[in-house]
């Protein structure tokens, strides 16, 4: 049950997050939206301020568990308010452009921690090069609505 809840309240992040409403004449999103705003405080909800990372000289293609970091999948966590192993949903970055042309669906796996991510912070990682942070550059420092929305185990998938 708790699953559910947790995929009705990320669906209801995600129709927040581009704009989309339940209309009167929509009685199965009235439905959903209740039990959405029932189950929204049962979800481990942060306010984290994001710093946007990317791949280039000297840095290392792996995180901290090993695995290859993702474009605009990884982010890293200061693994104890945000454990790592969690899948987030980060709903500002829901129809942003992901490398291989498609939009992004919101989800993040917290799969990497560093030295300088303290509570309160979380880093996303863009993909190669500078110019892979220009689509996210309005998140930069922003304080972002995440929300850890299950868990993984080994790698996430790419």
């Amino acid at each position: 049950m708790k699953r559910i809840l947790t995929c009705l309240a990320a669906m209801s992040l995600a129709l927040s997050a581009t704009g989309a409403r339940a209309e009167s004449n929509d009685p199965l999103g009235d439905i959903i939206a209740q039990v959405v705003a029932k189950a929204e405080p049962i979800l481990a909800t942060f306010g984290l301020k994001a710093t946007l990372y990317h791949g280039g000289r000297g840095m290392n293609d792996r995180d901290s568990l090993g695995c290859k970091v993702v474009a605009m999948r990884t982010a890293a966590v200061d693994g104890i308010a945000v454990p790592r192993h969690s899948i987030l949903f980060i709903k500002e970055t829901v129809g942003l452009p992901m490398p291989d042309g498609r939009l992004h669906d919101g989800y993040w796996y917290a799969s990497d921690i560093g030295g300088a991510i303290h509570k309160g912070r979380i880093d996303l990682f863009t993909g190669q090069g500078a110019g892979s942070m220009r689509p996210l550059m309005a998140l930069n420092l922003a304080t972002l609505t995440v929300a850890k929305v299950g868990e993984f185990a080994g790698c996430p998938k790419a």
